[in-house]
């Protein structure tokens, strides 16, 4: 453990008073943001102690929050996220949900999927662990609490706390699950179950997609798998909890996903968003679906065939939490080379991204945080 986890924190109480918006003379932004991580409360601590105002670092730039209420579509105007029926997926239906996932990944980055085989007592098991842990008491929380993934395991608020303009209300729940799993002693004994077997169903649900993806670009059903996609997952368990002042902030900020493919659990609250056009569409819970989007890495693999969408997520303004659950799917082989691949290159379609490791790719996605299509576009040729 760093040193910084192993500072004393101070009561709730204390944590909220000293958070509480001030005079421009006296803040000190890096000193309140350490403060707040030094204590290990997260955002539900803060709710827990009463906070009516939310404190100055989680307030986002005045240019970004009009952005957030007005350029969202009513409505009666949204063109809805697709949503895909994977029933009869190994039957003459396939070549129907090929093509459907193909223009999903095409246009919208973006789709939903049923009848995709995990049960819904299984979803549900998975989404209250997931709130179980996040509402124990901060002193059971506060062992995990960390910004590193030695053990596979961390609980923290904003992965990108000391990079971004202004901190997400939000707590997370990070697991790795491959390619070298979390130790199992270290997964909290309140969820470890639920996310054991959550990782079963989506190593299967994942590589059905991964084929699905392959066929819809023109490629073998297994070459994304060879390139060892599944390999490399990590899970994170999304906590947002009540926000005093909505407006002035977010759940997680916009911005589009790293990997391969990302599969998303989410609850009946709502607050997911996608960037479509000029404007932002809702993406409503249906019950038992999943969402699935295009990362970074399969745009470029795809010689921009398919793409990956900035999304995020609106600050609660429910008193009833919000709840999700997604899953990175990543190469494992963190050295190998990455880029567009040799089938969807051509001399009338030339490579629109230069090569480069995983391992470099990550990199500079933690340095930047999340921040849009930055990543897409450092790799552009």
């Amino acid at each position: 453990m760093t040193t910084e986890t192993q500072a004393p924190y101070p009561t709730h109480k204390t944590m909220a008073a000293n958070t509480t918006v001030i005079g421009q003379q006296d803040y000190d932004r890096a000193q309140q943001v350490k403060q707040f991580d030094q204590s290990k409360l997260g955002v539900k601590g803060l709710v827990d102690s009463g906070l009516t105002s939310i404190p100055r670092f989680f307030i986002h730039p005045p240019e970004t929050l009009p952005d957030l209420r007005l350029h969202t579509k009513p409505q009666t105007q949204q063109q809805p996220i697709p949503t895909i029926d994977l029933s009869d997926l190994h039957t003459h239906r396939r070549s129907s949900i090929v093509q459907q996932i193909s223009r999903a990944c095409r246009t919208f980055g973006f789709f939903q999927i049923t009848n995709h085989g995990i049960p819904s007592a299984v979803l549900d098991r998975t989404i209250a662990g997931i709130k179980a842990f996040h509402e124990q008491p901060t002193e059971v929380k506060a062992p995990v609490y960390s910004r590193e993934m030695g053990t596979g395991v961390s609980y923290l608020s904003n992965v990108d706390l000391y990079s971004s303009k202004a901190a997400s209300w939000r707590d997370t729940l990070q697991v790795r699950l491959g390619p070298i799993p979390a130790v199992p002693e270290e997964v909290p004994e309140i969820c470890r179950d639920e996310i054991v077997g959550w990782d079963g169903e989506i190593l299967r649900l994942g590589e059905a997609l991964m084929e699905l993806v392959s066929e819809g670009l023109g490629l073998s059903a297994g070459r994304l798998k060879e390139m060892t996609c599944l390999g490399g997952r990590v899970m994170v368990g999304h906590y947002y909890p009540y926000c005093p002042q909505p407006d002035l902030t977010v759940g997680l900020t916009s911005h589009s996903d790293p990997g391969v493919l990302t599969l998303v659990l989410q609850d009946h609250m709502g607050g997911l968003q996608v960037k479509h056009g000029e404007g932002w569409v809702d993406v409503k819970p249906i019950p038992g679906a999943l969402v699935i989007n295009v990362g970074d890495l399969l745009q470029i693999m795809s010689n921009g065939e398919y793409r990956s969408v900035d999304h995020r997520v609106l600050a609660n303004s429910n008193r009833e939490p919000r709840v999700s659950t997604a899953v990175f799917f990543n190469p494992s082989n963190r050295e190998g080379t990455y880029g567009p691949l040799p089938e969807l290159v051509a001399p009338e379609k030339p490579p629109l991204y230069r090569e480069f490791t995983f391992s470099e790719f990550m990199q500079r996605f933690f340095t930047k945080g999340l921040d849009g299509k930055a990543l897409v576009n450092h790799f552009e040729l």
